[in-house]
């Protein structure tokens, strides 16, 4: 049996995935981000790292339009994705998918806790928190749908309720809805949180995987560990401020991420696997 595809993924943008050109967002009087400058290509994996607070969050709702920034002094646009400034919820749905443990949270967190594995990944193409009466499934859509489940080897899912479901087979399932319409790239927002030690291993592995076919894979988290291999590119945030960004192995450092978390850490890289491995230690790092 030949092994399950989506429709070729879109030809790569002339524009940068992202371009942030001095954003900064003020909540309650207080900036909690402060003149972000980044820019990221398309095809090109990046993870974002810091420590609770540093503005990782408020960076993702900046993105997904939850958060809006000060206009530009000189009025030029401030965020734009893959070239444009403004979008609707369902056009950056159908470029940028989005993976985070608040959507298993807003899936059981109401009356849609019974939808199914199969409605949860079709409810993708709509940006929405289940289905409705006026949603129009095509059949293209469900195909697309069927294929996403397969990817994430979760065809089995498809008819299991969301709340009855482990939080990996979950993670697994909302991974899917946001392959089926296609996008561009994905953002993972701290995707790991709730799962195990064994499950966060395969689910690392579903991520590579993801990259192997061709996906744009941004990662927010706060656990180095968590950056897979194919990830090269690490951009680190404190206090709402960009505080490094560069290659891998010039900015995953026992100094740079002791600065950063401000305590001391000793990273090391594994030779076989290719994934770091930061812990906390007692004597300061050099």
């Amino acid at each position: 049996m030949p092994s399950p595809h989506l429709p070729p993924s879109p030809s790569p943008s002339s524009f940068p995935l992202l371009e942030l050109n001095g954003a900064t967002v003020i909540k309650g009087g207080t900036p909690i981000l402060r003149d972000l400058r980044l820019t990221i290509k398309e095809g090109e994996h990046v993870a974002l790292l810091g420590p609770n607070g540093c503005g990782k969050s408020s960076l993702i709702k900046l993105i997904t339009r939850q958060y809006y920034p000060l206009a530009h002094p000189q009025g030029e646009p401030v965020l734009k994705l893959f070239g444009q400034e403004r979008w609707d919820v369902a056009g950056l749905r159908s470029v940028l998918g989005i993976v985070s443990a608040d959507q298993h949270q807003a899936f059981t967190g109401n009356s849609s806790g019974a939808i199914t594995g199969r409605e949860v990944v079709l409810s993708g193409f709509f940006g929405s928190i289940g289905l409705a009466s006026h949603h129009h499934l095509s059949g293209e859509m469900e195909a697309q749908a069927d294929t996403a489940l397969d990817w994430m080897e979760a065809r089995h899912l498809a008819r299991k309720p969301l709340e009855e479901m482990s939080t990996g087979e979950a993670r697994r399932v909302l991974i899917a809805r946001a392959l089926a319409p296609n996008p561009r790239a994905l953002l993972l927002d701290e995707p790991t949180t709730g799962l195990d030690l064994p499950t966060t291993h395969r689910f690392l592995e579903t991520i590579r995987s993801v990259i192997a076919r061709g996906k744009t894979v941004l990662l927010v988290t706060h656990h180095p560990e968590e950056i897979v291999p194919e990830i090269e590119r690490i951009v680190l945030l404190r206090g709402g401020t960009l505080f490094r960004d560069g290659p891998k192995e010039a900015v995953l450092t026992s100094p740079i991420l002791s600065a950063l978390f401000e305590t001391p850490i000793e990273v090391q890289k594994a030779a076989v696997s290719g994934y770091y491995d930061a812990r906390v230690t007692s004597r300061e790092v050099c």
